[in-house]
């Protein structure tokens, strides 16, 4: 791992993290967008547009020489010069070389990624050719010298202030600090460049196959003007913008305006097929096909999925880190979820290295993805490669290698530490403060302790009186429930018991993996998998059960990728993942009648997180709120119920503490808004973050797990 690298991306981090008034702003844009865009798909079957799109998309990536030949001779035939640029370096030199033969000293541009991507206007500036970006926020990036925070918004980081003072040293008088005056100023500054320029230079959304056509979507008429008055324009065009059809161009522009921006269509669809006349002089339309890694990323099995992505930018809109951060942190050129990827491919895993680390793993980027991305699945990838370039740390290391992969010592050490941690918890069950280096942890928030007594020492103890039980059942307790909330076990197998379901528990089982998988570790991932796997089926239960939804995900999801190419295991955890429900899902989706449950709560208000990995991992966010109601709950929706709560695991420890402090900050704040007096929630992860922050801030509002509400209106109330 590379410190230097690290501290300074921390510093970064720190300055950011320094101007509330980014995270209002970029706060602000996300709640506006989700409205709209609900607002732009209603009617719409989201679901089944994405799945068109990835499909189509899947055909161009592996008949992509074809779809390249055949747009390339349509487009030659209706007089436009082709030329495939294998790399950045390539495509600069060609666009560089060819203003310089040309004579071209200005350059008008239109918004264009890929510019950015190989550094464009640099090369031009050395054949002194100077490049003038015609689109509002590029031209406010240009003249900040800074590059763009956002894929579809350049300048959605900056404030009005800041853009009047930058126009008053362009025009040299003070420019007012209003939307509607700044947008007048651009335009007259920016008029003649159109008339002035020897050259156009745009990018494009799509390129047809079929037709040689090329597709621009954009909300300025800058990039009509930009392909149209100079005599010369140029499209840089990256490859994985192929489309087979017109009718397939269609179907990328129903979608990308609605999920880029919330808008139903976007001002402007321009489409450019061939060289058009341009006054007397014989108009130059020359196409640069940009490669640059995006063969090596179709070529890669895991990451490849990625070259379905149409450029929406909305992977950021939803990201809770690029909220908290902006794009100038969290992405290098392309930003988001996304832009980790193609940062990857692009300029090279030592640029995306630390965003890969940045990444919390909340999937609000998968759920999004108008292609049908699984963006966190890759990132997981690009960790584990990252893990085995550079290491994943000296202490990680040990502790995934040497300790979790051996159970036992696993979990004596744990036990040794509920011992050790008194002087700190002082015997109460919450450790409110803790000592110099580690003092940081408890700032904002409380931490629970490690139980005195694991569950796995508790349940041959428990005594279950289930005559003729309707299942049989195995329960993955999972680190956090066993260890740190053992009483939620308890509580699972009260409800289980009372619905008439029995609960063991298997004793060889581990940690999922997770903690493992998600530092880069994936060879400890893949050892725990094998254990858990035999652990869980050795008794053969009719499902398993967890209270974790991170775990089901390990058990369903990542145990069957890690093992689906050892033919000793790979049918067992697919066995496995089809057993295996998170415990809400199993009462309310197996068992069905809950009627048995009593609705004790007499209409407490309550209010309900959604974790992460349920919701958007498992699908899983209904039932939950069936069955508190079911319990006599008043449920109150709070804003941003799906929104992430922060914790990560160790990302709220190790990797990036302060970005996890104002995420959760964000969900308490909407929780105490919700005027409810109970938070619910199905994760133990999300229930030591959540209560640790109302309990650091003594708001009345109580956090706990589902099943632990159910057990308790099992109970007679005391009086």
């Amino acid at each position: 791992m590379n410190k230097r690298r690290t501290q300074e991306y921390k510093q970064r981090i720190d300055q950011a993290l320094a101007t509330p008034k980014l995270q209002d702003a970029l706060h602000k844009f996300g709640d506006a967008y989700l409205v709209s865009r609900a607002n732009a798909f209603a009617g719409l079957d989201f679901e089944a547009l994405r799945r068109e799109i990835a499909a189509m998309k899947d055909e161009v990536r592996e008949r992509r020489e074809e779809f390249l030949a055949r747009f390339t001779d349509q487009a030659r035939a209706k007089g436009a010069i082709v030329y495939v640029a294998k790399s950045a370096q390539d495509a600069n030199d060609y666009i560089a070389q060819l203003a310089q033969k040309r004579g071209v000293r200005t350059v008008a541009k239109s918004k264009s990624m890929a510019s950015e991507e190989i550094h464009l206007n640099d090369a031009l500036e050395k054949v002194g050719a100077k490049a003038v970006e015609t689109d509002l926020g590029e031209w406010i990036i240009q003249l900040a010298g800074q590059r763009p925070s956002h894929m579809v918004m350049p300048a959605i980081h900056m404030f009005k202030e800041e853009v009047a003072e930058l126009f008053g040293k362009v025009t040299g008088r003070e420019e007012p600090a209003e939307i509607a005056h700044l947008v007048q100023v651009a335009r007259e500054q920016l008029r003649q460049t159109y008339l002035d320029a020897d050259m156009g230079i745009t990018g494009a959304n799509i390129a047809v196959a079929e037709t040689g056509t090329l597709a621009l979507v954009t909300n300025e008429g800058n990039a009509r003007l930009v392909a149209t008055l100079p005599k010369i324009h140029v499209a840089l065009v990256g490859i994985e913008k192929l489309v087979p059809t017109l009718e397939d161009a269609a179907r990328v522009i129903r979608v990308l305006p609605k999920n880029a921006t919330g808008q139903p269509l976007t001002s402007y669809v321009t489409w450019i097929t061939g060289a058009v006349p341009c006054g007397e002089a014989d108009k130059e339309l020359h196409i640069v096909l940009l490669d640059n890694g995006r063969s090596a990323l179709a070529g890669s099995p895991h990451c490849r999925d990625a070259l379905r992505c149409i450029r929406c930018g909305a992977c950021a809109n939803v990201c809770p880190v690029y909220q908290t951060v902006g794009g100038h942190v969290f992405g290098h050129i392309y930003i988001g979820a996304i832009g980790i990827i193609l940062t990857a491919f692009f300029h090279g895993l030592d640029k995306a290295a630390e965003i890969v680390r940045a990444c919390i793993g909340c999937r609000a980027c998968v759920a999004i993805c108008p292609s049908h991305i699984d963006l966190e699945g890759i990132i997981l990838h690009l960790r584990s490669v990252i893990g085995d370039e550079e290491g994943i740390g000296a202490g990680k290391s040990l502790v995934f290698k040497k300790v979790m992969r051996n159970r036992k010592l696993f979990h004596g050490l744990i036990r040794a530490a509920s011992l050790l941690q008194k002087p700190v918890s002082k015997g109460e069950r919450t450790i409110r403060h803790l000592p110099a280096h580690f003092s940081s942890f408890t700032e904002w928030r409380t931490l629970p302790t490690i139980a005195e007594k694991p569950l796995r020492d508790q349940f041959a103890h428990i005594v279950q009186k289930v005559d003729k039980p309707r299942y049989r059942v195995a329960f993955f307790g999972g680190c956090g429930n066993d260890f740190i909330y053992p009483e939620m076990g308890l509580d699972l197998v009260k409800v289980l018991n009372h619905l008439g379901v029995e609960v063991f528990y298997p004793e060889e089982q581990n940690c999922c993996g997770i903690p493992a998988l998600y530092s880069g570790d994936r060879e400890t991932a893949v050892e725990l998998a094998e254990q858990n796997v035999a652990a869980m089926l050795a008794e053969n239960p009719d499902f398993v059960v967890t209270t974790c939804p991170t775990c089901t995900l390990a058990l369903r999801r990542d145990f069957v990728e890690h093992l689906k190419d050892n033919p000793a295991w790979a049918q067992k955890a697919e066995a496995l993942a089809e057993k295996t429900l998170d415990v809400s899902a199993f009462i309310h989706n197996v068992l069905g009648d809950t009627s048995a449950l009593a609705a004790a709560a007499d209409g407490e208000k309550l209010t309900y997180h959604d974790s992460c990995h349920l919701r958007r991992g498992g699908g899983v966010w209904q039932e939950p709120r069936a069955l508190l109601k079911s319990a006599g709950f008043e449920l109150h929706e709070m804003a941003h119920a799906d929104r992430c709560c922060g914790f990560g695991g160790s990302y709220s420890f190790t990797s990036h503490p302060p970005i996890s402090r104002e995420i959760t900050k964000d969900k308490v704040r909407d929780i105490e808004q919700s005027g409810a007096a109970v938070v619910a929630m199905d994760c133990p992860g999300c229930l030591i973050m959540l209560r640790g922050a109302l309990e650091k801030r003594a708001l009345p509002v109580r956090a706990a797990h589902t099943i632990e509400l159910l057990a308790e209106s099992l109970s007679p109330k005391v009086p």
